[in-house]
């Protein structure tokens, strides 16, 4: 029987699963959740291997073989991470290759601490590429000024690349150019191109925790209205874009994989927003939506879903971000704070995870 998160992929997105651990590897939870679910795809971040890692007792016996073989903190980390990422690449092979290798995607990223070094950036992705040696793993990569010139080297080297902590369009903008470069340098290395997928991961309902802050800072009547409508109006953004920039390409080697659109972040954060709200509101072709799972069970309780609901968007989420600016909101400082938090949080997660594992080291 089809379900709503079937209904969603039948308008143009892909449901990917925001979580991994052992425990639903090791349980067969993985593989009921896409039988019964309909997931096709798999990101994971620091935040959800400290999560994963640091509680049960699902990674003790590895644990002992690593602390036996003096293994370092950070080795011990991704040893346990990659293994992990391996096991849903294998999980998810069937629908890799149903997909035409669109979906069936497993996400692994890159330490958050050097996201401003893309020479050790490109490094690492390089080493955990070999590692995991699964073809539809995706490496994850930061929209950071530091990181941006790693990500074209990834896509030239014939690297699939999750492009993460997206927040802003005018980075946005800057992403697509790199992948392009990439993609350019790869067929100009003789690499096919049409091996190598990417994906654009916007983050959504932090923009709306951010702006509704200051909008209730600000307290008028004008600004309080605006509430809960500005990530999605910056996605509708982001997604206007997309369609400009690879509709119709012809700046692109021949057999290109567009680097589809990614939401991230699609909890909802308040509590009076309805649960469904950046999965209904961010519906249409060409684009993927990674869900913790208790927003996926939402999806599939409630449905709510519209229709497409991204296309010929971007006229109307520009007139939002008129109104918001005329209030009072300043974009290029929400974005910048955004950027910064959503890099220090990542960090502050994966140091929380090395804490832990230093201890059952």
């Amino acid at each position: 029987m089809s379900n709503y998160i079937d209904t969603l992929h039948t308008l143009g997105t892909s449901t990917w699963l925001d979580d991994l651990s052992r425990d639903r590897l090791q349980s067969g939870n993985l593989q009921e959740i896409i039988d019964t679910k309909s997931i096709v795809g798999v990101t994971t971040n620091p935040a959800i291997f400290a999560a994963a890692m640091g509680q049960g007792t699902a990674y003790d016996e590895d644990i002992a073989k690593l602390k036996a073989e003096g293994a370092s903190v950070d080795e011990a980390v991704y040893s346990l991470a990659i293994d992990d990422v391996r096991a849903a690449c294998d999980v998810f092979a069937p629908i890799y290759e149903a997909s035409g290798h669109k979906d069936g995607r497993v996400s692994i990223e890159v330490d958050p601490r050097i996201s401003d070094d893309a020479a050790a950036t490109i490094a690492q992705a390089r080493e955990l590429w070999a590692k995991v040696d699964r073809p539809n793993l995706m490496i994850k990569i930061p929209a950071t000024d530091g990181s941006l010139p790693a990500i074209s080297d990834a896509l030239a080297e014939g690297m699939s690349v999750n492009v993460t902590l997206i927040f802003s369009v005018a980075r946005y903008r800057q992403v697509i150019a790199a992948f392009k470069e990439g993609i350019r340098r790869a067929a100009e290395a003789g690499v096919d191109v049409r091996t190598i997928h990417s994906v654009a991961s916007f983050f959504v309902s932090r923009v709306d925790t951010e702006v509704d802050k200051r909008l209730e800072a600000i307290g008028s009547e004008e600004a309080l209205a605006l509430r809960g409508l500005a990530g999605v109006a910056n996605a509708h953004l982001a997604y206007g874009l997309f369609v400009d920039e690879f509709a119709n390409a012809t700046d692109l080697p021949e057999g290109t994989n567009v680097q589809r659109p990614l939401w991230a972040s699609t909890g909802v954060k308040n509590p009076e927003y309805p649960a469904t709200l950046y999965v209904s509101e961010l519906a249409g072709p060409n684009t993927v939506n990674t869900m913790p799972e208790k927003t996926i069970d939402a999806v599939l309780d409630l449905g709510n879903l519209h229709g497409d609901t991204l296309t010929g968007t971007a006229a109307a989420a520009q007139e939002t971000f008129d109104k918001l600016a005329a209030v009072g909101i300043d974009f290029d400082d929400v974005f910048a704070v955004l950027e910064r938090e959503g890099v220090e949080k990542f960090v502050a997660a994966w140091n929380e995870l090395l804490e832990s594992m230093s201890a059952r080291l």
